[in-house]
């Protein structure tokens, strides 16, 4: 299976147009003010794009992971110690989100505030991304 040929930009466009599909669910979330769950969507947004661009530089399947900035080492970006950051706390969102452990924490954590400035910055970041695709 190591040998085997890939199509590299069918496999790209998947993750691109999965991201755009979540996208457009993340913006219903936070209309609907499922906070905690838009900024789910909005960890997988970012990461599927990420994982597009990791296709295309190493012309192989992604790993399988949800570090974000694991990723965007991997596909070659160069990040502003900003971005880096912002890498950092949306890979949390992953984990927040889907472990009882940690949800009741994260759901006090997402108020209207704080979910907009990362859903702001979620798009931010999504366009930056997609410049570079």
């Amino acid at each position: 299976m190591e040998n085997e040929k890939i199509d590299i930009g069918k496999i790209a466009n998947h993750w691109i147009s999965r991201s755009d599909a979540d996208f457009e669910t993340m913006n219903n979330l936070m209309k609907s003010k499922d906070f905690h769950w838009a900024l789910f969507i909005g960890h997988l947004v970012i990461e599927r794009l990420l994982k597009a661009m990791v296709v295309q530089k190493t012309a192989a399947h992604a790993p399988l992971t949800h570090d974000l900035r694991r990723l965007a080492m991997l596909s070659g970006l160069t990040l502003e110690d900003e971005y880096k950051s912002w890498l950092d706390t949306i890979s949390t969102f992953n984990i927040n989100a889907r472990y009882d452990d940690y949800k009741q924490d994260f759901y006090k954590k997402c108020t209207p505030e704080f979910s907009i400035t990362w859903f702001t910055n979620i798009k931010t970041l999504r366009t930056w991304i997609k410049a570079k695709l």
